[in-house]
């Protein structure tokens, strides 16, 4: 069990609390601690932390946890999220009844609304990923079922689907790793499942911010990376062109009052500094175009479904970008 932290606050204390209560008892937790400034006590014999002197961001904070340990599966939580008591035990008991299945998405629920903030990830024809079902009520989501890829807000990974793949990519930083691992781990022909009942409350985005800057720059910056990472090339030739229709609906949903631009201008910021990070993402994919283009070439190779038949899997947890812009 990794629980990444950059704030080490009450939240986390929280998250800790709710693990102590689980069902399933042979598990460790790993905190990483990203605050830099080593604020997270020990809890419990179970919890064993890991500090570091600068915030490396969740991917890294992941591996370093990934690596330290042995364990059959690893479970990734957010230090702002409070699990269910028989959150690991359906998990696991999942996993152990789908051995193809290399990673599940765990009943996420939005904090004080009893709504749900995810059950699975869907993608756009641009390459931007959002969480199903954010926003309609859990009885939607009410049988377990296939899903692309879970949120790495918690989320459960077989190993044995890391060792074949690679960890996540750390040149992320920030948001949209979950993403890029999970579309790795269904081209390599691995499944995905949602369980349902395997429920955490998600106070969504404690620790990064609902809307800033930073969090504009990262999540436009890593869809690039995740398409030229994993869309198939039919897909990737197409996906600037429905990345100018969600900019042309994100002012929509902006003048109507809603979507991430509206929140990002309620916030205080200036939508005229949007472009700017736009730009700036763009300048960045560019820069790492070659890294990128080389890890899209290995996930080709190694690749165990075809182009056609990922496409299709892609179509078949789609969203629009209309859907994106809104949200």
């Amino acid at each position: 069990m990794v629980v990444p932290t950059l704030g080490a606050d009450d939240a986390l204390a929280d998250c800790l609390r709710a693990l102590e209560t689980q069902t399933f008892e042979r598990f460790e937790v790993v905190v990483v601690d990203n605050s830099g400034a080593n604020r997270v006590p020990a809890h419990s014999a179970r919890v064993r932390v890991i500090s570091n002197a600068s915030n490396v961001g969740f991917g890294s904070a992941m591996n370093q946890a990934i690596r330290a340990s042995e364990a059959p599966y690893v479970a990734a939580l957010n230090d702002d999220a409070e699990a269910d008591p028989a959150w690991l035990e359906k998990l696991v008991a999942a996993a152990e009844a789908r051995p193809r299945a290399g990673m599940f998405a765990s009943e996420v629920r939005l904090a004080g609304s009893g709504m749900l903030d995810s059950a699975g990830m869907l993608i756009a024809a641009d390459g931007s990923s959002k969480q199903r079902g954010h926003g309609q009520p859990p009885s939607n989501f009410a049988k377990c079922q296939d899903a692309l890829c879970p949120s790495g807000s918690a989320a459960l990974y077989r190993r044995k689907m890391l060792d074949e793949i690679g960890l996540f990519d750390e040149t992320f930083f920030l948001y949209c790793e979950d993403t890029d691992l999970g579309l790795r781990g269904r081209r390599a022909g691995w499944e995905c499942g949602y369980v349902s009942g395997a429920t955490v409350v998600h106070r969504y985005s404690h620790s990064a911010g609902r809307a800033t800057p930073l969090k504009a720059y990262y999540v436009e910056r890593n869809r690039l990376y995740t398409a030229i990472k994993n869309l198939p090339f039919a897909m990737l030739v197409t996906a600037p062109f429905y990345a100018v229709a969600r900019y042309f609906w994100h002012l929509v949903s902006m003048l109507e009052g809603r979507g991430k631009v509206a929140e990002f201008r309620k916030a205080g910021y200036s939508t005229a500094l949007l472009p700017f990070l736009v730009v700036r993402a763009h300048v960045s994919a560019l820069v790492r175009l070659p890294r990128l283009i080389s890890e899209r070439r290995r996930i080709r190779l190694s690749a165990r479904i075809g182009a056609g038949e990922f496409r299709a899997l892609l179509a078949e947890y789609s969203i629009d970008v209309r859907q994106v812009a809104a949200l």
